[in-house]
């Protein structure tokens, strides 16, 4: 195992990039800055995907403001496990799946992890699907049945942009978060929230019945998505790749399956240039996360003005803000959700990729496994709609497996970057190891009570 920080002394000394950013300047390190943007706003899609919508929706329609707190004390727990997973990756030069195969080691031992998280990227597929096939029914009318044949077949955009550059993969998350983001902006303009119970709300935590509790559960329970955290540490890692290249004369042309292929293939970075890429990375997920907590707190005020219908579908919701306050406001919300949909697709497919190359060690063509993948929660969105059953009722299924399976990446984050052996210098601070610490009990917590309430009501 050769890490990135026992380079030779001339790596040390000069760095891979190194020589592009030791000037001064404001200039220099905002363009710097704007180079290694990427990762983070690409895993944040993570939290604005459609399974968040009918939390966010539940919580503002059945309790107006008192939930909001949840929504950004959520938001601040995904901002630090997000920043430990790509800070993994800038400081060991391995992605998460990488590490935990190298300590698992046995073969007995590695498969059962990789079926688990695998069964996490499929749960999460779920969700993600299910909003593409209920925004195309939303916005253009397509009866359900039909609308979960086309949503499956957002594979084939996909599919064919992963054969290209790796930064048009990020060119087309942005595009589709500033739809999410100015969507919601918009809505929000038009419903115009009080904002001094906005104020208020945010900081003072409320939970006035079980009902309420239960959401804030949902809420908070269900923050962390487990494929987030195991892609983020190789997104991170790989952006470092590239960046280097690009400084030694190379260019960022590498697509996503060409990137996957290197597994260990870290540049030897400098200690001063590993830690201002940190510096970088921390502040791009300061401004991810806070843009996806802000998604999140704008879909639960838009839903205010349905109160009191704690328990209204995202359908039912549609259609109310449409007669409220014009369809104008409806059509946008919809395309938000679709953009959530696609958008949450594309992170699922890398995710899923990079698990399996980092814990197997195997490189799986991408067109079939994401085919795989889609299929396998094609089949039974199919044939609940076949037998008149919502199919977003399948999301509860989903949600058991997801809180089942976020220990496997949260636990781990938090251990190898406590660990001098893999972070060297860049090792978490006591403070930071405490509060990681109390981040992971909290939200295993959540999950657990989540999961009780779901097989005992």
């Amino acid at each position: 195992m050769r890490f990135p920080w026992k380079s030779s002394a001339k790596a040390q000394q000069q760095g891979v990039v190194e020589a592009s950013v030791q000037q001064t300047g404001k200039g220099v390190s905002l363009r710097n800055f704007v180079l290694w943007l990427g990762p983070a706003l690409m895993v944040s899609i993570a939290y604005m995907d459609p399974g968040n919508y009918g939390t966010d929706i539940a919580a503002g329609a059945g309790f107006k403001y008192d939930l909001l707190w949840a929504a950004w004390f959520a938001g601040g727990m995904a901002m630090l496990l997000q920043y430990l997973s790509g800070k993994l990756g800038i400081a060991s030069g391995y992605s998460l799946p990488e590490l935990v195969r190298m300590s698992l080691v046995k073969r007995r031992f590695v498969v059962p992890y990789w079926l688990a998280a695998e069964a996490a990227v499929a749960a999460t597929d779920l969700a993600e699907y299910l909003g593409t096939v209920l925004g195309l029914n939303l916005l253009f009318g397509v009866p359900l049945l039909y609308a979960s044949v086309f949503g499956a077949l957002d594979v084939i955009l996909l599919l064919a942009m992963m054969g290209k550059r790796f930064r048009l993969i990020e060119q087309y998350f942005a595009i589709l978060i500033s739809v999410l983001v100015f969507g919601i902006l918009y809505n929000l303009v038009v419903v115009k929230p009080d904002l001094a119970e906005v104020a208020y709300h945010s900081v003072m935590p409320i939970a006035s019945s079980n009902a309420a509790i239960l959401i804030v559960v949902g809420i908070i329970g269900a923050t962390v998505m487990p494929h987030a955290l195991f892609v983020h540490s190789w997104l991170s890692k790989n952006k470092m790749d590239l960046i280097g290249r690009k400084v030694n004369g190379g260019n960022l042309s590498n697509s996503v399956t060409e990137s996957m292929k290197r597994t260990a293939n870290h540049h030897a970075f400098s200690t001063g240039e590993i830690e201002r890429t940190r510096k970088f990375h921390l502040k791009e997920t300061v401004l991810a996360l806070t843009i996806a907590s802000v998604v999140n707190a704008g879909i639960l005020l838009v839903a205010i003005p349905l109160y009191p219908k704690p328990n209204v579908t995202v359908s039912d919701f549609v259609h109310g803000i449409g007669l409220l306050f014009g369809s104008a406001i409806a059509v946008i919300f919809i395309l938000t959700l679709l953009a959530s949909g696609l958008s949450s697709s594309a992170l699922g497919t890398i995710a899923g990729q990079v698990i399996m190359e980092g814990l197997i060690g195997k490189h799986w063509n991408v067109w079939a496994r994401r085919i795989v993948t889609r299929f396998i929660n094609v089949f039974p969105t199919t044939f609940a709609i076949l037998l008149g059953l919502d199919p977003l009722s399948l999301l509860v299924y989903s949600q058991v497996i997801l809180s089942l399976m976020i220990p496997l990446p949260m636990i781990p984050i938090v251990y190898y970057t406590s660990k001098k052996k893999f972070m060297a210098g860049f090792v978490n601070r006591r403070s930071t190891i405490v509060l990681a610490i109390i981040t992971v009990a909290l939200i295993l917590a959540f999950n657990s009570f989540l999961l009780y309430t779901i097989f005992i009501p």
